[in-house]
């Protein structure tokens, strides 16, 4: 007699929405963040079903900001699906219709659209694998409207088995060869730590780099941790000076964009010799001709340089004429630094500020920060001693980013760091661009403390008297600043709409005191509104921060 069982599994039904989901977790997919509405919300729940945490946002953007930064701590980058509409409507002006796939295969490494629900599983494999390979970047995968509730045959289904973690590449050895007698043969070395090395786990090789050859190094905003802040030999302190006069330069994963000022003069000697270490062949060369390139992954190339390197007795000398001049600037630019943390004025300015905040921050804390003094002035105070426990708006200085990547590291805190904090540091500016994401952390009560160093504007801003003084005018829009915002406004009272806690502070007590309660409460996420003086500034520079061209 015919098997019933078999034939009811042979005829099973399966929708589109389950398949991907499937796929997803074939994938090792660990988290989705999202918006849910037609045609996606399905997907959202078959997802959760498998046991895929979804983070529901508040804004498209800020879900996908959350994704990157997952992307960057757990290894796993970003991942787009998007819904599109019906196969069946396509140009006739459907809901909502674009052509997605074009608009983003500017913008990925790989952007396709199934051809059925039986390869879904194959092209997101696909789109996972590219996404980690190489140096990783964002890929698109986009899912028509009826692919959703489609249903097919389960038997008709062949889920792609996980893709192989990125094979490690390393550099040719006559390269490494010639990269170690370039170093040991340099009077004014200078290691750059840049995200990449974060990426790559570097930090152990890297760390025996600085520490057995005593080499002065200068981590980017992301790449800070990888070697502690603290760490004797960071020169953080006087980083325009080692850029400006190093004669050799190793970049390790970090890239010469406008971050590193193109590594053109006059931030750096025109000779400099950079030696650059990248995942990326076309990176190799950008802005400079390198003296020498090392391909590769950057964990396993710096290590290919410490077994060169420990050939011979080499290192640096610690007494050597560059380090008196390091340490020196360093030491002049910390007084000048602390002499600012020390007014007793108010408003506080943010060097105060960011004292006061630096001196309470637990070592293993994660700090997200974006802004513009905020930002660039927080990255100088605020250390980091651990690898990958710093985000902020990087290359592309993108506002917005913060409470997203606030949101992913604290879901990366409670499931892989049990008992580490997030402090995400805003400016009132930055914080407008997504502070309903308030709602999300309060919604998943999520470890986090918001910091928002409130100068009344864009830059800066006016006080109360200032502003009251423009509505004298008929029309404010006619002499408004356009870098302007209300003064005093009370952010912290979106905090506590939403249950989680507020503090509104205007000295260093008030903040001493509201960051001490809020790091002892973990039981709530915490928002507190710092006021500073609405036209502080960050302190003078050698260089603009931006280098502009001349060309």
């Amino acid at each position: 007699m015919p098997d019933s069982n078999f034939a009811e599994r042979s005829e099973e039904q399966v929708s589109g929405a389950k398949v991907i989901a499937q796929a997803l977790k074939t994938q090792d997919v660990e988290y989705i963040f999202g918006i849910v509405g037609i045609p996606v919300t399905e997907i959202a729940i078959a997802a959760q079903q498998l046991g895929i945490k979804y983070i529901g946002m508040r804004n498209e953007q800020a879900a996908c900001y959350a994704a990157s930064a997952i992307g960057y701590l757990t290894g796993r980058p970003l991942l787009m699906i998007g819904g599109s509409s019906e196969r069946n409507q396509e140009t006739m002006g459907a809901f909502q219709e674009f052509p997605q796939v074009e608009a983003c295969r500017l913008y990925t490494k790989f952007s396709a659209r199934p051809s059925s629900i039986e390869a879904i599983p194959f092209v997101i494999e696909k789109a996972v694998r590219t996404s980690i390979y190489g140096r990783p970047g964002a890929c698109y995968v986009d899912i028509p409207a009826d692919f959703v509730n489609l249903q097919v045959n389960v038997n008709s289904l062949k889920y792609t088995e996980c893709c192989m973690s990125p094979p490690i590449s390393m550099a040719e050895t006559s390269a490494v060869r010639m990269a170690a007698s370039v170093i040991r043969n340099a009077k004014q070395p200078l290691l750059i730590i840049g995200k990449g090395a974060a990426y790559a786990h570097a930090e152990e090789n890297i760390k025996k780099l600085v520490e057995q050859y005593k080499l002065p190094f200068l981590p980017t905003p992301m790449g800070k941790g990888v070697v502690p802040d603290n760490h004797p030999n960071c020169v953080g302190a006087a980083r325009s000076r080692a850029l400006q006069f190093a004669d050799v330069i190793v970049l390790f994963g970090a890239r010469l964009n406008w971050i590193l000022h193109f590594g053109l003069p006059p931030r750096y000697q025109p000779d400099v010799k950079f030696i650059q270490v990248d995942i990326c062949a076309e990176e190799l060369g950008n802005n400079v001709k390198p003296t020498v390139t090392l391909l590769g992954d950057v964990s396993a190339v710096s290590k290919q340089l410490l077994e060169e390197l420990d050939k011979t007795s080499w290192e640096y000398p610690p007494e050597s004429k560059w380090w008196k001049t390091l340490r020196e600037k360093m030491k002049s630019n910390e007084a000048a630094s602390k002499e600012l943390a020390s007014k007793k004025s108010l408003p506080m300015n943010y060097y105060t500020v960011f004292y006061h905040v630096q001196e309470q921050l637990p070592r293993d804390c994660f700090v997200v920060s974006e802004g513009a003094n905020t930002m660039d002035i927080g990255r100088t105070v605020l250390q980091n001693y651990l690898p990958r426990h710093r985000l902020d708006a990087g290359t592309f200085g993108t506002m917005g980013v913060g409470l997203g990547f606030a949101i992913a590291a604290a879901m990366v805190a409670k499931d892989r760091h049990p008992g580490q904090r997030v402090i995400c540091v805003e400016g009132d500016s930055a914080f407008g661009f997504s502070g309903m994401e308030v709602e999300t952390i309060c919604r998943y009560n999520l470890p986090i403390i918001l910091l928002v160093v409130n100068n009344n504007g864009i830059y800066q801003g006016f006080d109360m008297d200032a502003w009251k003084e423009t509505l004298k005018f008929q029309d404010p829009t006619a002499v408004v600043p356009p870098m302007c915002l209300l003064p005093n406004s009370h952010y912290e009272q979106i905090m506590t709409a939403f249950g989680g806690k507020g503090y509104f502070v205007e000295t260093p007590e008030e903040l001493q005191k509201s960051l001490r309660q809020s790091l002892a409460d973990t039981s709530k996420p915490s928002l507190i509104n710092i006021m500073i003086e609405p036209q502080a500034t960050r302190k003078a520079q050698d260089f603009h921060w931006l280098t502009r061209s001349n060309m």
